[in-house]
């Protein structure tokens, strides 16, 4: 089928748009077709050639055994949200017509990574950047001969994605697709920071710098989890004036500052000097 999608041919180049072949879903796999998608930082770092690795980590990479780097030409995206348009054979957790959010790393559930609860390393979600796909190592997206990357597999600036169903999760109808493309990364990034990464625990003081779309989240999970002070540090004043909706309990608008408020008003008198 044909989709049109926004395309990146290289480090420090535009976007651009074509109409692309895409292939129908094979086995496990779910074709959806958008509703919404986040624009994420990591997006951009392809065009900057941030997350690209030189020639000489590449040689590397070759090296130790892993595959040679082939990032581009690639379909942006890994935050979106959308409707199942068909499903692929072995397909049983989803139907046409079911609302989905997208995963930006597929995880199965089952296999020992996801049971011990390190889903992140999925050997489902194993080959993000790789232009195959599917148990047959075959791309599902062409620009005339050429294969196409899909971001993490997804390739969210589509119309439509074909994409592994462990990385979709079935939505209430009633959720918003904006909100559950954010879902797909930035919030989820942010809330993991601050629960998971950073193990808040209640009674902890906080402290985010930075209140874009994964620190915002950060300001939320630490309060969810029991925080006592969520300090959201930012120059903006926009950013400032929303944290409180957040769980932020003070705002600043700079790290310096922030000390300040730490040492004094938020810090009893029988802390030991020793705590963080």
């Amino acid at each position: 089928m044909k989709s049109q999608a926004a395309i990146m041919r290289g480090v420090g180049k535009d976007w651009e748009i074509h109409q692309i072949d895409l292939a129908e879903p094979g086995e496990h796999e779910v074709l959806v077709r958008m509703r919404a998608a986040g624009i994420c930082h990591s997006d951009d770092h392809f065009s900057t050639g941030d997350t690209v690795p030189t020639p000489e980590m590449a040689e590397l990479m070759v090296a130790a055994g892993m595959p040679a780097p082939d990032y581009f030409p690639m379909i942006g995206g890994h935050e979106g949200a959308g409707v199942v348009e068909a499903v692929g054979s072995g397909v049983t957790t989803l139907q046409p017509g079911d609302h989905v959010g997208m995963s930006f790393i597929a995880a199965c559930g089952k296999c020992r990574w996801c049971v011990t609860g390190q889903t992140f390393i999925c050997d489902v979600g194993a080959d993000l950047f790789a232009k195959s796909a599917g148990p047959d190592g075959v791309s599902r997206r062409w620009l005339g001969n050429e294969a196409l990357t899909a971001m993490t597999q997804l390739g969210t600036f589509s119309e439509y994605v074909v994409t592994s169903e462990d990385a979709l999760i079935k939505l209430d109808p009633s959720i918003p697709f904006h909100a559950a493309a954010l879902v797909s990364c930035g919030v989820t990034t942010g809330w993991g920071s601050a629960t998971v990464s950073a193990g808040t625990e209640p009674g902890d003081t906080v402290v985010v710098i930075g209140t874009g779309g994964v620190g915002m989240n950060a300001v939320q999970g630490a309060r969810a989890v029991g925080a006592q002070h969520v300090i959201a540090v930012d120059p903006s004043a926009l950013k400032r004036d929303l944290a409180p909706k957040f769980g932020a309990t003070h705002t600043s608008e700079s790290a310096e500052a922030t000390i300040e408020l730490v040492r004094g008003r938020l810090r009893p008198a029988e802390w030991c000097t020793s705590r963080t």
